[in-house]
């Protein structure tokens, strides 16, 4: 009996092996990702902690 092709892959590559290599891959553009949102909350906290204290001196 003849296997597709992606059976065979999946056979043959455990899954979190192919996360990694899936990661490995698009490591830059998530390292990336996740600096700008950092920096976005970082940006979003300073603000609202700026009107905050705005806020409690009227």
């Amino acid at each position: 009996m003849k296997t597709s092709r992606r059976t065979r892959t999946a056979e043959t590559t455990p899954r979190i092996r192919r996360g990694r290599r899936w990661i490995a891959r698009r490591r830059t553009a998530l390292i990336s990702s996740a600096l700008r949102g950092a920096a976005y909350a970082t940006g979003a906290g300073i603000v609202g902690l700026g009107f905050y204290l705005l806020r409690q001196q009227i």
